[in-house]
Order: C-alpha cells, then structure tokens, then sequence
C-alpha cells in the first residue's frame, strides 16, 4: 500500500514539474513580444476615437501580429468575439450538415449560402481585426477585405429571408424586383464602406459614417423587409393559432428567432454608430468595454437567431416556398450562381480600391 502512495506521489511530482515547464515552453515558441503603445505613438489613421492606449506596434513580422491574438491590447475582444462567433457558426453548420441534404436539395441552397456568408463575414472580421495593424496599406487592405466580408452577408440574409421568410402577398409585389436589388444594395454596401474608409481621415467621421451606414442600412432595410412584413402580420396569424391550439394546430416556432435578429441587430447597430461606453469613460475601455465590442457580440447573437430562424422556415414552410418559387428549385440555383458572381464583384471592388490606396501612399513617400 505505501508502495503504490509513494508511486502516485511520483506521478504527481513529475506532472507538477511538466507544468511547471510549460511556461518556459511557451517562451520558446513565442518570445517576448512588444509592448503595446499610447494613442500619441501611433499614427493618426490607427487611432480610435476615445481608446487613450492598447495600440499595437507597426512594420512586426507577421508571426507577432498572429500570435497577438493571446496578448492583451485594444483589439483582443474585437478578434476573440467573431472568432468564437465563427466557430458557434460553424458547430451549427456541421449540426445541420447531418439534418439536411445541402447538395441534393436545392431548396436547402438558400440555407447554405447564409450560413457560408455568415462564416465569411465572421472570419474577415477577425483576420481584419488581427492584421490591420501590420502597416497603413495592410490596415486598408484587411478592413476592404471586412467590407467584402460584411456584403456577403447581406446577400445571404436577403436569399434566405426572400426564400424562407417571405409571405404569398409580399412576394407578389417584390418578387421580380427583391434579389436584383438586394444584389445591387449589397454591391452599394462593399462600395460605400471601402470609399468611406479609403476618404477616412479626409472627410469629417459624420460624412464618414454617413457614407457606410447608409448603404449599409438600405441593404439591411430590404433585405429584412420580408420579416418584418411577416413580423407585422404575426399578431393576427399568432391570435389564430391560440384560437385553434385545442385542435392541435401548432403556432410559428420560427417567430420568435426572427424577433430576436431584429432586436439583436437593431441593438449592435446602435453600438456600432455610437462610441459607447468608451465615450462617457474615455480612456477606462481600452481593453474592455467599447461600444464596438458589444456590436460585435450582438451580431453574432443575431446571425445565430437569423439561422435558427430560417433552419426552422426551410423545415416548417416547404409547401409555401415551393408553391413561390418552384417545386425543381430552380430559383435557389440561380441564387447560389449569384452569390458568386457577388463575391467577385465585391472582391474586385476591394482590390480596386487598395490600388488606389497604394498609388496614394506611393505618391505621398515620393513628396516627403
């Protein structure tokens, strides 16, 4: 009996001392890294309205800015929130992945370019966020890469609320209309938001701001108008199904999901135009705390909701949506060829205007 005590506090030793190392092991692989700086370091372009400190080193080699990703600085919650987000995105996607057919049905198609435009947006957020401080003309580059990130999405959620979401009287009256606009707003969106980037420290923030929200926010409006004109209906449809609950009829699951993007996303756009909290407490939010963060958080809430939401429509309201848009799904494959074709509009948007930026930062070292 003592024997084997003495044995396991052998163990316990020699796995105590395996801790203890491991440390020095992370020192190793990842030495000391540089320290972060006051806003008054850096250049003007990288500061945040209200953020005093947290700002990382420019010109480091690209493993520092990776391995930034474990320091403390004034982007850490920003990279952590849509990297966490993505891979809720993506355990949800592999949990679907087993429930519906994605390449036999066509009418799951609208499903699956959310939920790849929802991942998209997510990970360009996060690879932004974590490389932008490299230089001036990466920081342009990877935030025209968010924006690309940012449209896409806005195409999906516009697919699959048309195809899911929609309600027989709505979809009369848009229906020739809803997806080329949707596509042109979403190209209207990348645009605007690279411009206003590319203008930032030309224009005042107000025209700035202007410049991104307003496409972005027409894109929204649209895009969503199919819930909220079902949200509006929902009162009398949702009285009835009380009515008839004692024959068994079953209300709308999807409702409430729909409900709470709404909600989720009007909350994360309001943090989004607005610097709060850092703004009544400048310089205390420099790591925690920006209004930023928490549009960040609310987004993924909404995305999650948005995704239950038409999981539920694709499952509950087939013979709607194939009475709509027909039974052989030949809508929702000229929607995934659209996607595409989208996404190297947007991407061509992105690199157009990171030319430009560079032929801007070219002719500016050239004068000095």
């Amino acid at each position: 009996m003592a024997t084997i005590v003495m044995e396991r506090i052998g163990r316990l030793f020699i796995n105590l001392q395996q801790v203890r190392a491991v440390p020095q092991m992370l020192t190793e692989v990842a030495p000391s890294m540089p320290g972060t700086l006051r806003d008054t370091e850096v250049p003007g372009f990288f500061r945040e309205r209200y953020i005093h400190a947290g700002y990382r080193p420019l010109h480091q080699g690209w493993r520092y800015y990776f391995l930034s990703l474990f320091q403390r600085h004034n982007e850490t919650i920003n990279v952590w929130t849509h990297l966490l987000g993505s891979l809720l995105v993506l355990v949800k996607f592999l949990q679907l992945a087993e429930m519906v057919d994605f390449i036999h049905d066509a009418h799951a198609w609208p499903l699956l370019i959310l939920l790849l435009s929802s991942l998209a947006y997510m990970a360009c957020s996060t690879v932004a966020h974590l490389l932008a401080a490299k230089s001036e003309f990466y920081h342009y580059c990877f935030f025209f890469l968010d924006y690309v990130g940012v449209a896409q999405y806005q195409y999906g959620s516009a697919v699959a609320h048309f195809y899911y979401a929609v309600e027989p009287d709505y979809h009369r009256w848009v229906s020739s209309v809803f997806m080329p606009t949707a596509t042109l707003l979403c190209c209207l969106s990348c645009l605007g938001c690279c411009y206003g980037k590319y203008r930032n420290h030309s224009l005042r923030v107000w025209v700035r701001k202007v410049g991104q929200v307003v496409p972005s926010a027409m894109a929204y409006a649209w895009d969503t108008s199919p819930v909220f004109h079902r949200l509006l209906l929902w009162p009398t449809s949702h009285s009835d199904d009380i009515t008839s609950a004692a024959s068994g009829v079953v209300g709308d699951p999807a409702m409430s999901f729909h409900g709470g993007q709404v909600a989720f996303f009007l909350s994360s756009a309001f943090f989004f135009t607005n610097p709060l909290p850092e703004r009544l407490f400048p310089g205390h939010c420099d790591f925690l705390g920006q209004g930023h963060q928490l549009f960040h958080i609310f987004l993924v809430i909404c995305t999650l909701c948005q995704i239950q939401a038409s999981h539920l429509d694709y499952l509950g309201r087939r013979p709607l949506y194939t009475q709509l848009h027909g039974e052989g799904g030949a809508a929702a494959t000229i929607y995934l060829v659209q996607y595409g074709a989208t996404q190297v509009v947007c991407v061509c948007i992105a690199v157009f205007m990171a030319r430009k930026v560079k032929r801007l930062l070219d002719c500016r070292d050239k004068s000095k």
